[in-house]
């Protein structure tokens, strides 16, 4: 029976991400920039888990995160020894012709590090200031100072990232008197959040008095809880023109940290909000530190936001498929691609947003199939031994046997060349 409401209804538009007016910051190394907001794609940044001391390992770790699309990673600098070893890690990165710009994290001796090590100030292409433990008391606005001017002398972007793990407690117990004037006193949380975006703010409005240009200059309040994290960058985005730097703190690991994480992150990156974003999975063990590269980049690549990778539909399974071939297919074909992909990236421009379908019965494998690039619909229980393959739309052949998945895959990778690759004269 047709939906009589549909000779009155307007056209129902696409829901596109909205779009936030930023300044432009420039994250640099050697020839290689990153540009961050003012319109620019939102970027993905990831960080080490090595021991900075360890050069080569870390460096190592770093490309692996740069091949899984890391824009720019943050490495961990707390000692003189870390502080010294920075150079050398990114002397042996442009060995390997790996131009990712490195962030330094610092937090206490930042100061210190950054003055002493000239070198390693330099290395950097971005330095990262935790408003909460500069310093204390008298020592916080001249150590602030002094990484702000390390800053200006390199010619480094800054992002002020403040976490309410580490927040400071001084300016957190002013505003806990103040609100304790108040004739309705806010609740404990809406004072904490209140506390997180004050100090990124001033924070930032001290590091421009101080002389550094507003456009190298980036802002987070990471939280670990998902509303809580909606709820302060939804203030923080609407009283600032800064880039923003998106992660749910402490994530987790697992199904735990991936789905939180995209659960606060998406909602954010829909209104608008958010330049740069990291998944801070806690690896499981084992498992490559890659895995929050793969997870930030799916985020933005299934809100519409960036393509990273061909993307692979692939049906969840029923009664009707009780063989696993089409699961193991799309299992191959989703690893094939993603292993292609850095060498496809410089071969075949465009192949990141290829659609391949992998579907396992009759009911919806060939309308999923048609809708894809390249698509194939697997038998099911009790269905012909057919696999018919679909390219842009049209059935082109039938695969049959036992090599139905090199055959698949072969096709995808023709599909790939004939598409993508350099045209003919």
């Amino acid at each position: 029976m047709q939906d009589k409401s549909f000779e009155s209804a307007r056209p129902i538009a696409l829901a596109l991400p909205a779009q936030r007016r930023t300044r432009q910051a420039r994250i640099a190394w050697g020839d290689n920039v990153v540009t961050v907001g003012g319109g620019a794609p939102v970027r993905i940044q990831s960080m080490t888990n090595t021991d900075t001391v360890d050069a080569i390992g870390t460096a190592i770790q770093v490309k692996e995160l740069a091949l899984a699309g890391s824009e720019f990673v943050r490495i961990t600098v707390n000692t003189p020894e870390a502080a010294a070893a920075v150079p050398y890690i990114r002397e042996q990165l442009d060995r390997m012709g790996v131009a990712t710009p490195l962030v330094g994290d610092f937090h206490y001796n930042g100061h210190r590090l950054l003055t002493d090590f000239p070198d390693c100030a330099q290395a950097l292409s971005k330095y990262r200031i935790n408003p909460g433990n500069v310093g204390k008391g008298d020592k916080k606005d001249k150590q602030f100072a002094q990484m702000i001017e390390a800053a200006m002398r390199w010619d480094k972007a800054v992002r002020i990232g403040v976490n309410w793990g580490s927040l400071d407690q001084a300016l957190l117990a002013e505003l806990m008197d103040a609100n304790s004037r108040r004739a309705q006193p806010w609740d404990a949380r809406q004072v904490m959040y209140e506390a997180l975006i004050t100090s990124a703010l001033d924070s930032a409005r001290q590091a421009q008095a101080l002389g550094l240009n507003g456009d190298n200059i980036l802002l987070s309040c990471k939280v670990s809880g998902v509303q809580d994290l909606i709820a302060v960058y939804r203030e923080l985005a609407r009283r600032c023109d800064y880039a923003l730097h998106l992660g749910l703190t402490e994530a987790g690991m697992g199904t735990k940290g991936t789905v939180a994480s995209s659960a606060a992150l998406s909602v954010l990156l829909q209104e608008g909000i958010g330049e740069t974003i990291r998944v801070s999975l806690t690896p499981q063990p084992g498992e490559a530190r890659t895995q929050e590269v793969v997870v930030a980049a799916e985020i933005l690549q299934a809100l519409g936001l960036r393509a990273f990778v061909p993307s692979v539909t692939a049906c969840p399974g029923c009664g009707r498929t009780t063989s696993t071939t089409f699961q193991e297919l799309a299992k191959q074909i989703d690893d094939f691609l993603r292993a292609q992909m850095p060498i496809w990236r410089q071969q075949y421009p465009g192949v990141e947003g290829m659609k391949v379908a992998v579907m396992g019965c009759i009911v919806n494998g060939p309308g999923e199939s048609r809708h894809a690039d390249i698509g194939i619909s697997l038998p099911g229980t009790g269905e012909a031994p057919a696999a018919p393959v679909f390219i842009d739309g049209e059935k082109a052949l039938t695969l049959r046997g036992e090599g139905i998945a090199q055959e698949f895959q072969a096709l995808v990778e023709g599909y790939v060349q004939r598409r993508y690759g350099p045209r003919q004269p």
